[in-house]
């Protein structure tokens, strides 16, 4: 019984480890990093004007969707909640 208990308690604190990352900073962070110079790269290689400046479209999207995820998130579950 103990070990069970031990072994759920372990998988809580992984469950809950994942989710802290998944909305942290941080991660937000390192994927608009990665999406700002995989673009680069890509428009240069295309020869883009000014792919530099150009490639803060998507990161600038990717960073946007982000922050207004949570809101639909809290309106979605009030809605589902109501039913």
């Amino acid at each position: 019984m103990k070990k069970e208990l031990r072994l759920i308690q372990e998988r809580n604190r992984k469950v809950e480890a994942d989710k802290a990352w998944e909305t942290s900073r941080t991660r937000r962070l390192i994927i608009a990093g990665i999406t700002y110079c995989t673009a680069v790269v890509f428009l240069w290689i295309i020869s883009a004007p000014q792919p530099f400046l150009t490639a803060l479209v998507p990161t600038l999207g990717f960073l946007l969707s982000t922050l207004t995820l949570p809101f639909f998130k809290r309106w979605w579950i009030k809605k589902t909640n109501k039913k």
